[in-house]
C-alpha cells in the first residue's frame, strides 16, 4: 500500500533531515533586502548554459522567460495567445500570414524591437528548434516589412503557427537582437539582451552560486487579458531577484526555513512533511504532468541496433522509478503511462502491453542475446545534484545491469551532462550510450523533442525514423482533433518498435515557498505576476 505524504519518514528522509540544523547554520550569509520587492529563489539545477537556443535545459528555458519575449504566448490551456505581435492577418488561403508588433517594445540594452530582429530570430531558433525546422521548412520566405511589420509565405497551410511561435518549454522561440541572433545556432550566445520583463546582470554573476535580475523599468506589458502561463500582462512585481544555486535540497529547505531563501523549486517527497506545520512556508503541488524518460544514442553500439532496444522494454518498471525519483506520495506520479501526456487529448494507452505485467529479467537476458549484444560497455550519465534524476539513474543502472549488460555510471552534475550530451563521438572521446531525464512538453507531436527522429537534426540521442517523422507531419495535416488523435495512436505503436526512448513515468514537480508567495504559475517558475500577499 501506497503511504499518504506526512504518514511517516523513511530512514533516508530521517537521516536527511537529521541534518537540516547545521545545514542552516552552515549557510553563508545572505544579504536581505527589506520590504516585498526582493525575491531569492533556488532552481532545481545550475544555469550551466544561458542561450535557450543552445540547449534544452529546463532551468535555462525558466531563466529564458524572464529575460526575453516571445511573439506569442500559450494559456493554461495551451493554446496560443497574442503576446509581442498586436495581432496577425491570414490570408491567400491560409497561405500569407501578416504579424504586427504592439508599439513600445524595447531591448534591454534601448534599442527597439524590430521585426528584422524577429527573422534573425525566427532563424537562428529554425535552425535549432524541431517546431522551428517545421516553420522554416513550410515557408517560402519570412520577410520584415517594415519595422513593425512581419509576413510569412507559406508552401501550404499551416494553422499551428501560432502554437509552435509560442511553445511551452525548450527551446522556447525567444526574440533577440539582430546582431545577437546573427550568432549560429551551434555557438553560445553569452550576452543576454532581451525584451523581457527583467534583465540579466551579468556582474553580478556568481557561476555555480548565484544569478541575478533586475525589474526593466522600460517593459510595457500586454494591456489586455490575465496572465497565464507564457500569455497575458507579464507584471513583475519584484524590482530584484536572485537565483541561489544550492544542489542538496536539505539544504535548501533548511535555508526555505531559515529564512535565506523565498522559493524552492524542486523538492523532495521526503522533505515534504517539514512544511505541514509551518507557520511561514508551504508546499504546492504542480498541475502539470511531465514525463521521465530513458534516452538512448542511437549512433554508438549497443543502442545502435534496434532489436537491443527493442529487447529492454521488458525491464521497465515504471512504478520503481517513480517510486525511486519521487517517493511513496502517488499524488506526485503516474505510471502506466505511454509517449503521450496521458491526462493530455493526445493521450493513449494503445500498445503498451510490453510495458506492463511482471518484469521478468531473464526474458530480458534471452532478448538481449537474440538481438546480438556481445557485452559492448554502455556508458549511463548520471546526474548526482538533481535528485530526482539521480534516482531515475540509480534504477536505470540497477536493470541494465541485472539484464546483464556492461554498465559504467559516470556521474557528475546536471550541467555538465547538459553539455555533454551534446557529444556525438564514441565512448573514448567522451560519447554516451544512455541518460535519463524529465521532458516538460510531451502533450503532442509539434513539441515533443524526444519523438523527433529526424537523424541528425533530432535531439541529443539523434533517433532516425521515416515513420517517425511521416506521422508528425500527417498530424499537423490532420483536420480536426479525432484525425490527430488517430495519428498519435500510430505514432505510439511506432515508437514501440523503434524504441527512441522508454517512458518512464510521469511526475508533478513539489515545490516550497513562504506563504506569503501568490501568483505562482501551475507549471514551470514563471516570474511574473508572482507577488507578496
Amino acid at each position: 500500500m501506497k503511504k499518504p505524504r506526512g504518514a511517516g519518514l523513511t530512514r533516508r528522509s530521517a537521516l536527511r533531515l537529521g541534518a537540516l540544523g547545521a545545514a542552516s547554520l552552515a549557510l553563508p550569509h545572505v544579504a536581505r533586502a527589506e520590504g516585498s520587492k526582493f525575491l531569492r529563489f533556488v532552481p532545481s539545477a545550475d544555469l550551466a548554459v544561458r542561450d535557450p537556443i543552445f540547449t534544452t535545459a529546463s532551468v535555462t528555458a525558466n531563466h529564458a522567460c524572464m529575460v526575453f519575449d516571445t511573439l506569442y504566448g500559450v494559456d493554461e490551456n495551451f493554446d496560443p495567445q497574442p503576446q509581442m505581435v498586436a495581432g496577425h492577418t491570414v490570408a491567400d488561403d491560409g497561405l500569407t500570414w501578416t504579424m504586427t508588433l504592439r508599439p513600445g517594445l524595447k531591448f534591454h540594452d534601448g534599442e527597439p524591437v524590430r521585426a528584422r530582429d524577429v527573422v534573425a530570430s525566427l532563424r537562428r531558433w529554425g535552425a535549432r528548434d524541431m517546431y522551428g525546422q517545421e516553420v522554416l521548412a513550410r515557408s517560402n520566405e519570412i520577410l520584415a516589412v517594415d519595422d513593425r511589420t512581419l509576413r510569412f509565405r507559406l508552401k501550404k497551410r499551416f494553422n499551428a503557427l501560432p502554437a509552435a511561435l509560442g511553445k511551452n518549454g525548450p527551446n522556447i522561440c525567444v526574440i533577440m537582437p539582430e546582431r545577437l541572433a546573427a550568432t549560429p545556432a551551434t555557438t553560445q550566445v553569452t550576452e543576454m539582451v532581451g525584451s523581457g520583463p527583467y534583465r540579466y546582470l551579468a556582474g553580478e554573476a556568481m557561476s555555480g552560486a548565484r544569478y541575478v535580475y533586475e525589474k526593466f523599468s522600460d517593459y510595457v506589458p500586454r494591456s489586455e487579458g490575465v496572465t497565464s502561463r507564457m500569455a497575458g500582462p507579464k507584471i513583475a512585481y519584484f524590482d530584484r531577484i536572485e537565483w541561489k544555486i544550492i544542489p542538496d535540497q536539505s539544504t535548501a529547505a533548511a535555508a526555505l526555513q531559515a529564512g535565506e531563501v523565498d522559493w524552492v523549486e524542486s523538492l523532495n517527497s521526503d522533505l515534504a512533511p517539514l512544511f505541514d506545520n509551518s507557520r511561514d512556508a508551504t508546499v504546492h503541488l504542480s498541475t502539470d504532468l511531465l514525463q521521465s524518460i530513458i534516452r538512448f544514442n542511437w549512433l554508438q553500439p549497443p543502442f545502435d541496433r534496434v532489436e537491443i532496444r527493442r529487447a529492454l522494454i521488458g525491464m521497465v518498471s515504471q512504478t520503481d522509478y517513480m517510486t525511486a525519483a519521487y517517493g511513496s506520495d502517488a499524488r506526485r506520479w503516474k505510471d502506466d503511462v505511454g509517449f503521450f501526456t496521458s491526462n493530455g487529448p493526445m493521450g493513449t494507452s494503445v500498445g503498451l502491453e510490453p510495458l506492463r505485467g511482471r518484469r521478468d529479467m531473464a526474458k530480458v537476458k534471452e532478448a538481449l542475446k537474440a538481438a546480438g549484444y556481445q557485452g559492448e560497455k554502455v556508458v549511463l550519465l548520471q546526474a548526482t545534484d538533481v535528485d530526482n534524476l539521480n534516482g531515475l539513474a540509480n534504477v536505470a543502472a540497477d536493470e541494465l545491469k541485472q539484464a546483464g549488460m556492461n554498465v559504467e555510471v559516470q556521474a557528475s552534475d546536471w550541467g555538465s551532462i547538459s553539455q555533454r550530451r551534446v557529444n556525438r563521438g564514441p565512448l573514448d572521446k567522451g560519447g554516451w550510450s544512455v541518460f535519463v531525464t524529465g521532458l516538460s512538453n510531451t502533450i503532442d507531436p509539434g513539441g515533443h523533442l524526444a519523438l523527433r527522429a529526424n537523424g541528425a537534426k533530432a535531439w541529443f540521442g539523434w533517433p532516425d525514423s521515416p515513420r517517425l517523422e511521416e506521422l508528425r507531419q500527417q498530424w499537423f495535416d490532420a483536420p480536426d482533433l479525432a484525425a490527430q488523435k488517430k495519428v498519435c495512436e500510430a505514432m505510439q505503436l511506432q515508437a514501440m518498435q523503434d524504441v527512441p526512448y522508454l517512458p518512464v513515468g510521469e511526475y508533478r514537480i513539489l515545490t516550497a515557498c513562504k506563504k506569503n508567495l501568490v501568483g505562482l504559475p501551475p507549471g514551470a517558475p514563471f516570474f511574473y505576476g508572482v507577488r507578496r500577499a
